[in-house]
């Protein structure tokens, strides 16, 4: 009797561990927030959200350079959107913080400033004072198509890739023990009240 007692203590023990662990995890995956930055002629966008789709509203953004030094910041609209002029030419690494210690971070890499402005001033060179037509070839407007959707589309590609590379958080981890135990747990109970039967 002594025995099937501890038994069973063992196993809520086990079970409402699980459940506590478990439960912890889920509101570190409701909350995880994320942002995206993109480059559109000198101005940097960015869009904020958390993982279930809700915008991150009056989030802080700042934005520093590569060395870390802080440039600028300010906050998100109600749309979780914030733009901002191109500081500096460098990598720009964007953070959000959108409190009670959810941070996200995006980099934005010289490179990318450095196409938007050269984009900026071949059109700006290139563009006469008065009226003209031009005449493209069938390539030249599928390249200018293909160009602008590359640029369009290199940021959302990024962050598609970022987020299948993500390693799991410790909660998710600590989750993922306390459903072995929970498993464990149960498969202990039923194994001992068939020896006992």
């Amino acid at each position: 009797m002594k025995k099937g007692n501890n038994i069973r203590f063992s196993f809520i023990i086990l079970f409402l561990t699980s459940i506590i662990l478990t439960g912890s995890n889920v509101p570190a995956l409701a909350h995880k927030v994320i942002i995206f930055a993109w480059v559109e002629g000198d101005t940097v966008f960015t869009e904020s959200k958390f993982s279930g789709g809700k915008k991150a509203i009056n989030a802080r953004v700042e934005i520093f350079d590569k060395d870390g030094k802080k440039l600028l910041e300010g906050k998100t609209d109600n749309k979780g959107e914030f733009s901002f002029k191109i500081p500096k030419l460098t990598d720009l690494r964007i953070v959000l913080n959108a409190g009670m210690g959810h941070k996200a971070k995006w980099t934005v890499p010289e490179s990318e400033i450095r196409e938007a402005g050269n984009i900026l001033e071949k059109k700006s060179a290139v563009e006469p004072s008065g009226p003209t037509t031009v005449g493209l070839s069938k390539e030249e407007v599928k390249k200018i198509i293909e160009d602008s959707l590359d640029k369009k589309l290199r940021p959302i590609v990024r962050m598609i890739t970022e987020s299948k590379n993500t390693k799991p958080s410790l909660t998710e981890i600590i989750g993922g023990i306390g459903y072995i135990f929970g498993l464990m747990g149960v498969a202990l109970y039923f194994k001992n009240r068939r020896k006992k039967r």
